[in-house]
């Protein structure tokens, strides 16, 4: 998700619990499915797109922004505490496969038939997504998002303000913050500058290679580090440690491929390390995404939420700061070893500070 499509989740995430995460997934896949599919043609109607699509840019984050979060909040509620990583990494893994599809077939989309077709087709998926969601996942009466829903979600969180402020004050909640920030501002600033980096670095190569290859091996990964997390869990093993474990693959280790990657000039190992580097953070989904649900399950969806726009928002500071350093040094160094600082400081934290006990039992009883 590009850090520009985060500017209005914030807003939105208190009341995701109380209305309901399956009605609010539906709503968003539904709003930002059209919302891209009618792009292009918005930026054909007037002589002056930018405002425009601008406009329409702001509103697809604002839907697509309470996503995720919808699912924490979901996910939180409905699923066992033994079964929430692999689920977790199952979503994951699906996101995964979305941002395949969209880098391999829009890639030949845009060589082929410009970048409108890009807009199309991820329109088309989203809107697939709403269509498979509304028609076997979920049940008549919770396709329907009503005023009385909202209200609900309104009133609820004006009864719980001091409870936040307990709840902001443990320090385990702030380390899951803190690790979500560097997650998510790395993967933006990753995501952003990779690309770039391997059509200068290796200009003869092509762009759905890098595009595809990395995502494909990240899919196997989310799996493996889903199922890997709750069988240690099963055979005994602390919560937090699993957690903390998850989160050493999937910022540590990953760290040390991305390092590889800055300093390699053969094309084949690069393609290597990114696509280690990508694999091993999946694994953050059985680390820190579960754990938000072990501290605060009544309010998983607003607490991921938070971190995740703050991580968007820090992003582009970090998008801009790496390109910043490119221009200035000549060199792809500097951006890289950025991204591991970053992820290094998120994950020492994260070691540091967190735990896995519920830390929301006092807001359930207010």
């Amino acid at each position: 998700m590009s850090p520009v499509l985060c500017q209005g989740q914030h807003a939105n995430l208190r009341r995701v619990h109380e209305v309901g995460g399956e009605k609010v997934i539906l709503l968003s896949a539904l709003s930002w499915g059209f919302i891209t599919a009618v792009t292009p043609l918005a930026a054909h109607v007037t002589k002056d797109p930018l405002l425009l699509v601008s406009l329409l840019r702001f509103l697809m984050g604002l839907f697509q922004g309470v996503h995720f979060p919808a699912l924490a909040s979901l996910f939180s509620q409905r699923v066992r505490d033994n079964e929430r990583a692999f689920t977790c990494s199952a979503v994951g893994c699906g996101s995964q496969l979305g941002t395949l599809l969209i880098g391999g077939v829009g890639s030949v989309l845009l060589e082929w038939y410009g970048w409108e077709s890009v807009f199309y087709f991820a329109g088309f998926l989203t809107l697939s997504w709403g269509y498979c969601l509304s028609t076997y996942l979920l049940k008549e009466r919770e396709r329907i998002i009503t005023f009385e829903d909202l209200g609900k979600g309104f009133s609820r969180s004006t009864q719980t303000s001091v409870s936040w402020k307990r709840l902001f004050r443990r320090a385990a909640v702030w380390a899951v913050i803190i690790a979500q920030l560097s997650v998510a501002s790395t993967s933006f600033t990753l995501f952003s500058w990779v690309p770039t980096f391997f059509k200068e670095r290796f200009p003869d190569a092509k762009g759905w290679v890098f595009n595809v290859v990395p995502w494909l091996v990240a899919i196997p990964s989310a799996i493996v580090s889903g199922l890997l997390s709750d069988y240690l869990i099963a055979q005994g093993y602390k919560t937090i440690w699993v957690r903390k474990l998850m989160q050493v693959c999937g910022m540590g280790l990953s760290s040390l491929f991305i390092l590889c990657l800055a300093h390699t000039n053969s094309y084949c190992q690069a393609i290597a390390f990114a696509s280690v580097a990508v694999g091993l953070q999946t694994f953050n989904h059985s680390g820190i995404t579960v754990n938000v649900q072990d501290l605060a399950p009544s309010c998983a969806g607003f607490l991921f939420g938070v971190a995740n726009t703050g991580g968007a928002l820090l992003g582009v500071v970090w998008v801009y700061l790496s390109g910043y350093l490119i221009e200035s040094t000549g060199s792809w160094g500097p951006m890289f070893h950025l991204v591991i600082a970053v992820n290094v400081l998120g994950l020492l934290v994260f070691l540091e500070f967190a735990k896995s006990e519920r830390m929301d039992v006092e807001m359930i009883h207010l």
